[in-house]
């Protein structure tokens, strides 16, 4: 565990480093060994499942730039040729059984084919905001309710720890307490909280944040109707949705201005940050999952690079480390 002056820092304009990267590097990978063991004892073990929304539903997906991104970006995917895709739609819980209306926040990852052959990933949910500002502070949440729930800790104790991180906690928490079920995985907003650099041809670094809108508007069950519905409706919803009318989203680029957070993923923006519409994303089929994909969201190409979000980057050596577990069968 790395107290907060240890966290991986850069300056996002600059992309200059504060500390050795190498041994950064190694303190992720252990902190994400062990935030994925803490992941695991949410629900148990699910083999060949994600740590984290385990359960998913994947579509075939077609994204055509706008062009509006490309004097901003030299990113391939923003710039003016439909790109292939995969979207894959979730809850957020670690049981991949888990009733839709039992896990109130839902997720929707993208995955682009580039060009070259490559990938690049967005992965937004339905809270504009993280729970944690950095890899300590979530593992200390996460072990704490592990503990509590494990009769190893007094909760007398564990709301002590819990008030300790309130302040960076708060906003998300009173987002999901918000959150209504939603009628459709596509008729949510989902938020990719992090964020990022656009880099453009001349070397001009932009911070940014990414929100897919969705074209259908956003509409919500009560939970009294909700209840009534089958465990997975929103897979069984949105696969005959997409039998009628393929939905779609416009993905939006919010650009940030002096004095806005690139580092705390747990504070929002103001509201009246300029955007623009960099394009849109139509559903075009369900698929089945294909094996071994992996929703990395620090994986990005040239004309985007990654922010000093501790938890955007810490990510990385968090999602290897539940792939090498579920890929080996556990």
């Amino acid at each position: 565990m790395f107290s907060d002056s240890e966290n991986h820092r850069s300056d996002p304009l600059s992309g200059s480093t504060a500390d050795s990267a190498d041994k950064h590097d190694q303190l992720y990978v252990t902190e994400a060994e062990e935030a994925v063991d803490e992941l695991e004892r949410v629900s148990g073990v699910h083999p060949g499942y994600r740590r984290a929304h385990a359960g998913g539903f994947c579509c075939r997906a077609s994204f055509l730039p706008s062009g509006k991104a490309a004097p901003f970006t030299t990113a391939p995917h923003l710039q003016d040729r439909e790109i292939k895709a995969i979207v894959r739609f979730s809850g957020s819980s670690t049981d991949p059984a888990l009733a839709d209306l039992l896990s109130p926040a839902k997720g929707m990852a993208v995955q682009f084919a580039l060009p070259d052959g490559g990938v690049t990933n967005m992965v937004g949910v339905t809270v504009p905001v993280f729970f944690a500002r950095t890899p300590s502070s979530f593992m200390d949440m996460l072990t704490t309710l592990n503990r509590t729930k494990a009769g190893k800790m007094p909760k007398s104790e564990a709301l002590i720890h819990f008030a300790r991180h309130f302040g960076e906690s708060r906003q998300s928490l009173l987002a999901l307490k918000r959150l209504k079920p939603p009628v459709s995985y596509a008729t949510n907003l989902y938020y990719c909280i992090h964020v990022y650099i656009l880099v453009d041809a001349e070397g001009r670094r932009r911070p940014v944040k990414f929100e897919w809108i969705p074209d259908l508007g956003v509409h919500t069950l009560s939970i009294h109707d909700a209840a009534a519905l089958p465990d997975d409706y929103l897979e069984k919803e949105l696969e005959l949705r997409m039998l009628s009318q393929p939905p779609s989203f416009k993905l939006n680029i919010v650009f940030g201005e002096e004095g806005d957070p690139t580092d705390d993923p747990t504070k929002r923006w103001p509201s009246d940050r300029a955007r623009i519409n960099a394009g849109r994303l139509v559903l075009l089929e369900p698929i089945a999952e294909p094996r071994g994909l992996l929703m990395d969201p620090t994986a990005v190409p040239e004309g985007i690079a990654l922010s000093d979000d501790p938890i955007l980057n810490f990510r990385r050596e968090t999602y290897a480390e539940s792939m090498k577990r579920r890929s080996g069968g556990h």
